[in-house]
């Protein structure tokens, strides 16, 4: 029988035909007992995967592997010591300088400490006690040299004195030795992999050197400070704030299940929903440890917007359930119904998402598609969780009755204009044209807007220190501290300077290493230029009594081969054993974009003009020289991109509407979001940086599942012959009203990580909470408006052309 809203009412199974419904529904519901028991099996064995889930980091799976920085410096790292992933430790003396026997003794104790742990590349860790270290001075009888710390050192007035003149004399105050002398530093390269082979564990190498800290410092009677940074201390202070981001993920899942519960006043099916998303989350990450994937700080997001996504869907399939129950169908009954009405805007949706974040493999950046592979197997889960588990559950336990019949009796007052009725007769209005007019034309005003706003937005970092956490946070501290009280930065670019074997040291490429030298001085925020040639300059000058006329690069190379030979061998930072490899290191005054982008711009104009057979001059190493490439790789990927997302979804919406005005009306309100998300980004000071880059893709995925819901609703209203502001108060009653729903829900859950300790995780939590409210706003307010201009009412139909049409008995009354 059908209620007074033309809407088929099946009170008891006996009046309902098994057989009706397409394949896939059938072989769904008549075996549902099976599917629910498979399912729970599945989550069992999961769930006891999860202990193995690593939360790990590697500096490889940040590098853009098939750039040409990056190949460069691949090719050629192990001729490169100390220019790849370096942590700096720096120790302050509290009660004076650094010539104190005290502070001495307990910078040999760090020093031994430190050069044990594991993934030190312990041949080229730099101090004022590590033999590589050392000074060298012109004397009457030549050259004579020798380490830093004197050979006979024992702490006495004499050996602190001697220790003093050999610091002045190495040059190594502002690098190794603080500009006030108070403090000194122990730079640490790592390697690649540790001693058994496998790639080194920063958390645990940033928890060691943080006991190291502890130790010297954990005491009120202490009198040395230390700082630490590198980007292994960064992610291991990344990964210890990850046990406050899991408290977030908590409070948003509790946000979503107490407005969902409001919304509802069902406890069950609110649980329901929750519950499923939840079990989608634990196949996920279940699923990541058996494949031996690990998740990492900058995907660590993931399992939240795989919660969110099935959220998002699931309160749609309940919503659909609580209508039909309300009317008095029997619940076995109305989960099909549901299943009927909205499998394929669920499905396209699900797609859409999972597409959207698979575009992310086309950047070269591993972390990002590890990220991008995570997400798609969390999409493809929620396929069956989502849109089979879901309905089947709620096949067997329902809805409150009285809920759903309160939440049709809500309805009924809203139609009236009454409570937030009044919000939906304003959008019932966006059908007429002059409303739609107006939509369409503010729409217009604020995509321009936002793109010239956009413009601005830059990429890669825009503070100084780790922009990935909050600018008070212990690492950043410890960044000013040494920036502040060293002349020169842990931020590196260096250019490998490439000839053949044991010509290095020929006069002509020493001097073109010279001119890149000075020319790298020229660019802003480059504090010094170190390279063979500038060494080359000092020993000239030494071997000549120390006149600075000579501090220059002979022409005559007999000289230059004099130096090398007696002088400048044993000194390998600036050369390889074959003479091959010559690095020019520039110590940069920080990492932000305008400063990688002078450099790099000065680098290979340089390049350009002088390499040639006999030498070539390869960007980049050095720490500031791979985020130089990461950020290239960024930009260009940026807008690769969103083409590919935005295509991507677009062929799946012409699939799914067969229609391209609907599909224009599903795209036009998600890429007006887009734009003035960039928008937000440029007046947030937030760069787009590999941390940041996937979200923009996330909330396309995410922000299409709104107007999909819409338009597939409204279209198959119109195509009943509904005229579009009838099919439009329809689509609102059935569907719209959750669309606003999910999107304050997500927002309220994501809002919260505004508050979390990183700052990269709270920057995200600004941008999705755009996003989700944004989204949510424009599909509600476009699709009626667009749909005036571009979509028309169809001839009335009878139900059996409606049947035969896929539009199911269910719909007509929704």
């Amino acid at each position: 029988m059908s209620d007074n809203h033309g809407i088929e009412v099946v009170e008891d199974l006996g009046s309902f035909d098994r057989r009706s419904g397409n394949i896939v529904e059938r072989l769904i519901f008549n075996n549902r007992l099976l599917i629910v028991v498979v399912c729970a099996l599945l989550t069992a064995f999961f769930a006891m995967q999860l202990p193995t889930l690593r939360v790990s980091a590697s500096y490889e799976k940040m590098l853009p592997q098939s750039h040409p920085y990056i190949t460069n410096y691949l090719d050629n790292r192990g001729e490169l010591r100390g220019l790849g992933d370096t942590v700096r430790v720096v120790i302050e003396n509290k009660s004076g300088d650094i010539y104190n026997a005290d502070f001495l003794a307990t910078l040999a104790k760090i020093n031994d400490e430190v050069f044990l742990l594991p993934g030190v590349d312990r041949a080229w860790m730099k101090s004022i006690y590590t033999p590589v270290v050392r000074w060298v001075e012109v004397t009457e009888e030549g050259f004579d040299g020798g380490p830093v710390m004197p050979d006979d050192y024992n702490g006495s007035r004499e050996s602190i004195e001697e220790l003093k003149i050999n610091v002045g004399r190495a040059g190594i105050v502002g690098d190794l030795v603080s500009n006030d002398f108070r403090s000194a530093a122990i730079v640490v390269p790592l390697l690649a992999v540790d001693g058994d082979g496998n790639p080194v564990d920063y958390h645990k190498l940033a928890s060691l050197l943080e006991d190291v800290r502890q130790k010297y410092m954990g005491n009120d009677s202490a009198n040395v400070n230390i700082y630490i940074i590198g980007f292994a201390k960064l992610v291991g202070d990344l990964i210890d704030g990850l046990t406050k981001v899991l408290g977030f993920f908590g409070l948003a899942a509790l946000v979503a299940g107490a407005i969902i519960y409001g919304f509802t006043r069902c406890m069950r099916s609110s649980a329901t929903v929750l519950l499923c998303s939840i079990v989608a989350v634990i196949w996920q990450l279940g699923t990541l440890a058996l494949l031996g994937s690990a998740l990492d700080p900058f995907s660590i997001l993931v399992p939240f917007l795989v919660f969110a996504i099935g959220v998002s869907h699931g309160s749609q399939k309940m919503n659909g359930i609580m209508q039909d129950i309300g009317r008095g169908t029997h619940k076995y009954v109305a989960a099909r119904f549901t299943f009927r009405r909205l499998f394929m805007a669920g499905l396209t949706g699900l797609v859409s998402d999972a597409v959207g974040f698979a575009v992310l493999m086309v950047i070269d950046i591993p972390v990002t598609r590890e990220l991008a592979m995570s997400a798609s197997l969390g999409v493809a889960i929620l396929i069956f969780t989502n849109m089979i588990l879901l309905p089947i559950v709620l096949s067997y336990f329902g809805v409150n009755v009285e809920a759903a019949r309160k939440s049709l009796s809500t309805e009924s007052a809203e139609k009236k204009g009454q409570g937030f009725g009044k919000v939906w007769l304003l959008l019932d209005r966006l059908t007429e044209r002059g409303s739609a007019t107006v939509a369409v034309i503010v729409a217009a005003v604020l995509g321009v807007t936002g793109f010239l706003i956009s413009l601005d937005v830059k990429v890669g970092d825009l503070d100084a220190g780790a922009p990935e956490l909050r600018p008070d946070s212990r690492y950043n501290l410890d960044n000013a501290f040494i920036t502040s009280n060293f002349g020169v930065s842990s931020d590196l670019f260096a250019i490998m300077v490439k000839t053949p074997d044991e010509r290095c040291g020929d006069w002509s490429n020493l001097t073109e290493i010279d001119r890149l030298g000075w020319t790298l001085e020229q660019v802003p925020g480059v504090q010094r230029v170190t390279s063979l040639a500038s060494t080359m300059r000092g020993y000239v000058a030494g071997s000549f009594e120390g006149n600075p006329k000579w501090y220059s690069i002979p022409d005559s190379q007999s000289i230059v081969d004099a130096q090398m030979n007696n002088a400048i061998s044993w000194n390998s930072e600036f050369l390889n054993p074959k003479c091959s490899i010559s690095p020019v290191v520039a110590y940069l005054t920080d990492h932000k974009a305008e400063t990688l982008d002078a450099v790099v711009a000065a680098a290979e104009k340089f390049s350009r003009e002088h390499s040639n057979d006999d030498r070539q001059f390869l960007l980049a190493a050095g720490s500031a020289g791979v985020e130089a490439a990461t950020n290239m790789v960024v930009r260009e990927a940026n807008r690769q991109m969103l083409f590919y997302v935005y295509g991507a979804v677009a062929v799946i919406c012409l699939l799914a509407f067969r229609s391209w005005r609907a599909t224009l009306i599903a795209l036009i309100p998600l890429a007006l979001i887009s734009i003035l998300a960039e928008a937000l980004m440029a007046k947030l000071g937030i760069g787009i940086k590999v941390a940041t880059l996937p979200v923009i893709a996330l909330g396309v995925g995410i922000g299409i599942d709104y107007a999909l819901y819409l338009v597939s609703v409204l279209q198959a209203q119109l195509r009943m012959g509904y005229s579009l502001a009838e099919s439009y108060q329809r689509t609102v009653a059935f569907t719209g009203k959750v669309v606003a729903l999910i999107g304050v829900t997500l927002a309220a859950g994501v809002v919260t990580w505004v508050w979390s300790p990183i700052k990269f995780q709270a920057d995200m939590g600004i941008l999705l909470t755009f996003m989700f409210l944004c989204n949510m706003v424009a599909a509600l307010t476009l699709v009626p408006a667009l749909s005036y201009f571009l979509l028309k009412p169809s001839v009335k139909k009878n139900s059996a052309e409606l049947e035969a049409a896929g539009l199911g008995v269910a719909l007509r009354g929704a």
